[in-house]
């Protein structure tokens, strides 16, 4: 059975964003751990959590993932950057854990001249001091499209950060579709073998989620611009084939697609609806 839904705004309470899931017909969501180009974070009563698990227990939410902020960067050599970065997800890892969030996702950081292999350094360091591994929460790692000096475009990029945790089992894998595409791995013409190497590097085991976006950007470009479902460089097609791969299709999907709430409901019902179709002819 498809689980799926979109990123979620929290301006409202994140009670009111799990009512907002229900009226979008979706799933599961996807939320930001604080602001994403800031610091701050909201403080939740004990009344919204409570009102927040009864509606996502009552409607049979699927695991939902936090984001962590963008301003955040492991990989950085500059000391404010880097001593920020690790409060943050040290914060939010305990923050999410607490609300009974199953997953936190981030992009592992840009090294900004330092080296990939510093910047792992850093990102490894950062991580082992953040996960006590008496969580419950799973941390993933973002596959990345590779622009500037970004880690994490490459499997193997994912597999050495993975392999420096203190608690690898806390670690997973957050698959981004735009992102592995623009990268350079080719889910139009051979998802199959895309699914392989992926396997073979880190293990299919460890993929927890998916961002489901298509890219406006064309195949290799290194570039991270999300397009809507089946409007960009992807296509629907390819993207349908993702969503119904025996190995990814339990998977929660999330839409990180440029629609408010009213163009994501409508978007969920076409990702449906084609599927649907799809059975009905095979």
């Amino acid at each position: 059975m498809l689980t799926i839904g979109t990123h979620m705004s929290i301006a409202g309470g994140i009670a009111k964003t799990a009512e907002n899931v229900v009226k979008m017909e979706a799933d599961t969501m996807q939320i930001f751990s604080r602001n994403p180009r800031g610091s701050n974070y909201k403080t939740y009563t004990e009344e919204e959590i409570g009102k927040f698990q009864k509606i996502r227990k009552e409607h049979g939410f699927g695991p939902l993932l936090a984001h962590a902020p963008y301003t955040m960067n492991l990989a950085s050599s500059q000391e404010k950057v880097y001593e920020f970065a690790c409060t943050v997800i040290r914060e939010d890892i305990a923050r999410m854990d607490a609300l009974e969030i199953e997953n936190l996702v981030f992009h592992p950081g840009s090294h900004t001249g330092i080296g990939v292999d510093a910047g792992i350094k850093n990102i490894i360091r950062g991580l082992n001091l953040a996960i006590t591994g008496k969580e419950k929460i799973t941390v993933l790692l973002e596959t990345m499209s590779g622009k500037g000096t970004e880690i994490g475009d490459r499997f193997e990029q994912l597999k050495e950060i993975r392999d420096g945790m203190n608690y690898p089992e806390r670690v997973g894998i957050c698959l981004d579709t735009c992102h592995i595409f623009a990268a350079g791995y080719d889910i139009v013409h051979d998802l199959d073998g895309v699914l392989e190497e992926f396997d073979k590097i880190l293990g299919l085991n460890l993929l927890r989620a998916i961002h489901l976006n298509d890219s406006m950007m064309p195949f290799a470009s290194h570039k991270d611009r999300h397009a809507a479902f089946g409007e960009g460089e992807i296509g629907t097609e390819a993207l349908l084939r993702v969503l119904e791969h025996p190995l990814l299709k339990d998977l929660p999907f999330y839409l990180e697609t440029p629609h408010d709430d009213a163009g994501h409901k409508k978007e969920i019902a076409k990702i449906r609806h084609l599927l649907s179709e799809r059975k009905l002819c095979s």
